[in-house]
């Protein structure tokens, strides 16, 4: 790895920034596309955390050095059953947030506004002036921490630490000033985890009725991102939407879809879209039927969607489908057809006996029916349940998983929050003033879930299974520890790989992984043991 700028020691570096050089966002290019970091507008790096965390550095002890590390601690929905996740997301923090450099104006933003932050009067508030302006005249202004992190796309089981940040000399109580912006984690984390997930229902559904089981290519398109539009903001469409595409091919959010390519993929593609009518379109036309001709002689020869409850779905099926099926056989396409109401399983279970009434279906080698030139996508009130049972009935009637795709809105990239996978960050591991070295970690009796791991922590594959160890314990050599460096108190090059990397990462570890796993070192156990003894508590290792 090369450093892009900045000491190798952080607290070493006495060279002064050029200030001229120093800019709130750049554009990156790569191939013929630019691409603009998003930032908070006017809000100056130096108040993206919890106003509480500025208090810090007065109330931590004396130290040489401080660790902290973020894991997730619970399954999806708290699923014990299956404790798998997609570890992603860091990529776009550390680039977009960590790695900029401040300036003293982002200092002296900050002070205008801390001075106003006390409660009850609007009276000054503690910050640590000194030193935010230590490093941006001493480290060229790059936040003064060490960075690990788990590469992007890795699968691994919750307690396995996603990231530990390091912080050393008069920086240390710095050390959990970006907890806020790097616990943000939690959210492509949660969404890729979800999309992963619901691959396994469509490549179960598959497995069992489709003749190209879990290797067809109709496989990477069957759930379809619809969420852009249920985000509270452009960026979060980007950070989620990028997550679902690491496991399917098929969106609408654009803003992923172009990010994912151009910024992450050095332009190539990453994901696809058809053409499709909304309800607008529909009902601007005379009838429904004028408005699926009019799609059938713009996109006939291709794959399409119309959308078929405007007004009557049961008639739309059983009547105006009839009506234009001359025409879309004469053009030899793909016709889509899209439920929007009701009951999501027995709105595609209509569909489909419409469409095999119209078009007729043939037989796989499974003994299952598919439908020639014509399926189905169900987009409104999509969940993981949801999807399995929609699956589950398909099969129960006869037809093949082909025939059905699924999409996701809100379910998919707005109804996950920080609770979903429990993440939490903690600190493990100090180094006070006169030299003493201290494992540091929580167990709260009232929720013995809440626990968190104790000293320096390092990751090393145990048959496969990303695992923790204590750094210190000698069984983790470094080209083993998982948890690699990407910043180092400045940003590093050549940390990043292409999505194509990351993506193919996540298809090839999580089949690879059990469900569940005890994924904690039994060197790790005791010492939670030894520091549980301490307190005269008992300790929970279990999931």
């Amino acid at each position: 790895m090369m450093r892009l700028r900045g000491p190798g020691q952080c607290t070493a570096n006495t060279r002064k920034p050029n200030l001229k050089n120093i800019v709130v966002s750049r554009p990156v290019r790569t191939g013929a596309v630019a691409c603009r970091a998003m930032l908070p507008v006017g809000v100056p790096i130096s108040v993206l955390t919890d106003s509480y965390k500025a208090t810090h550095f007065l109330q931590y002890p004396k130290a040489q050095k401080m660790v902290a590390y973020g894991e997730f601690r619970q399954g999806f929905n708290k699923d014990k059953t299956d404790t798998r996740l997609v570890s992603y997301g860091m990529r776009y923090l550390v680039e977009t947030y960590i790695s900029r450099q401040w300036t003293m104006e982002d200092v002296e933003m900050a002070d205008a506004f801390y001075r106003t932050h006390m409660a009850p009067n609007h009276t000054a508030f503690p910050f640590p002036r000194a030193l935010f302006e230590k490093f941006v005249r001493e480290n060229n202004g790059f936040f003064p921490v060490k960075l690990e992190t788990l590469p992007e796309g890795t699968c691994a089981h919750v307690r396995v630490p996603v990231y530990q940040i390091t912080a050393v000399g008069e920086y240390a109580p710095l050390c959990t000033f970006l907890e806020t912006i790097l616990t943000m984690i939690w959210y492509p984390t949660s969404v890729a985890t979800l999309s992963r997930r619901a691959r396994d229902v469509v490549e179960a559904s598959f497995a069992r009725t489709s003749d190209g089981g879990v290797g067809s290519p109709l496989v990477q398109s069957k759930l379809h991102d619809f969420g852009f539009r249920g985000c509270t903001g452009v960026e979060q469409s980007i950070i989620g939407g990028c997550a679902h595409l690491l496991s399917f091919t098929g969106s609408d959010t654009m803003s992923a879809a172009f990010y994912a390519q151009f910024k992450l993929n050095g332009g190539r593609p990453v994901a696809m879209s058809i053409p499709a009518t909304e309800h607008s379109v529909m009902t601007a036309w005379p009838t429904e039927a004028a408005a699926m001709n009019n799609m059938i002689d713009h996109f006939g020869t291709g794959i399409y969607a119309c959308v078929m409850d405007s007004y009557d779905y049961a008639k739309a099926l059983s009547e105006v489908l009839p009506s234009v099926s001359v025409h879309k056989l004469s053009k030899g396409g793909y016709l889509v057809l899209r439920p929007d109401s009701g009951d999501p399983t027995e709105a595609v279970l209509m569909a489909l006996a419409a469409a095999e009434k119209v078009f007729g279906t043939t037989r796989n080698g499974k003994g299952f029916k598919v439908i020639p030139g014509c399926g189905v996508i169900q987009g409104d009130g999509i969940d993981l349940p949801t999807m399995e049972k929609i699956a589950l009935a398909i099969e129960a009637a006869g037809y093949a998983a082909d025939n059905v795709s699924y999409g996701m809105g809100g379910g998919l990239l707005q109804k996950v929050n920080r609770d979903t996978m429990s993440f939490a960050t903690k600190l493990n591991h100090i180094i006070y003033e006169d030299g003493r070295a201290a494992d540091i970690m929580k167990q709260p009796q009232t929720d013995t879930g809440k626990f968190s791991l104790p000293g320096v922590l390092a990751v090393k594959r145990v048959d496969g299974v990303p695992t923790v160890f204590p750094a210190d314990s000698g069984e983790v050599a470094p080209h083993e520890n998982l948890l690699r460096v990407v910043y180092d108190c400045g940003p590093l090059a050549g940390v990043w790989e292409d999505f194509d990397t990351v993506r193919a990462r996540v298809a090839a570890e999580w089949t690879a992984l059990p469900k569940t796993s005890d994924n904690i070192s039994a060197s790790l156990k005791e010492k939670v043991r030894q520091q549980m003894a301490l307190r005269g508590k008992v300790p929970a290792l279990a999931h």
